[in-house]
């Protein structure tokens, strides 16, 4: 993953206030049309735990699945309902040369550290094939894990539709992630989601 985007860095004017100023990466536009007609994905959704590990998750569809968890329509909405508007919820790539979080107004990834944090994921086996690894957390409580459920499951019909494979995970080293992400107290590690291609059968 990030093929072309690691060679597209620079440093943000603007960045989320959570962590300053930090290195930047453009994302492509989100291809907003097409795909499986939506009771069709709801029909075939399902958790799959095994991901073909010679096939990386291109830039075009990395910034979709970033788009349909958590990015802004053109109606300058997000892309899902939040309770009372709160908005409470951040989104993180896990990679294994550093953090990201998704910053959805201006469609980009914006690096939190260099650390990889995959490992506090890894409680069970299939989880270290996964090429792409989310993590979903909320600055409160006020309605956030409803927040969470809501982009995870628009990442699950996505991946239906464009025949990935993903499950929602919470077996997890929630401590550990929100200590070595540097979490403000009042934030929480709620639950972490792989996403690959499907394994190739033997």
């Amino acid at each position: 993953m990030f093929k072309n985007l690691l060679n597209v860095c620079v440093l943000a004017g603007a960045l989320l206030p959570s962590w300053g100023a930090g290195e930047v990466k453009a994302l492509p536009a989100p291809v907003m049309t097409g795909g499986m007609p939506l009771m069709e994905a709801i029909a075939q959704r399902q958790s799959a735990r095994a991901y073909d590990t010679t096939r990386a998750i291109d830039d075009q569809t990395l910034a979709d699945i970033l788009w349909v968890a958590w990015g802004m329509n053109p109606q300058g909405k997000r892309t899902i309902p939040t309770s009372r508007n709160l908005q409470n919820m951040q989104l993180f790539v896990l990679t294994p040369t550093g953090t990201w979080e998704y910053d959805g107004p201006a469609h980009q990834l914006v690096k939190v550290n260099d650390k990889n944090l995959i490992p506090l994921c890894e409680r069970q086996n299939f989880v270290k094939n996964a090429p792409l690894h989310l993590l979903f957390t909320i600055k409160n409580d006020r309605g956030g894990e409803n927040h969470v459920g809501s982009a995870y499951q628009n990442v699950y019909l996505y991946c239906t539709s464009r025949g990935l494979s993903t499950v929602i995970r919470a077996m997890i080293d929630k401590e550990g992630l929100k200590r070595e992400m540097g979490l403000p107290e009042n934030h929480s590690v709620i639950v972490h989601q792989c996403i690959g291609w499907p394994a190739v059968a033997p």
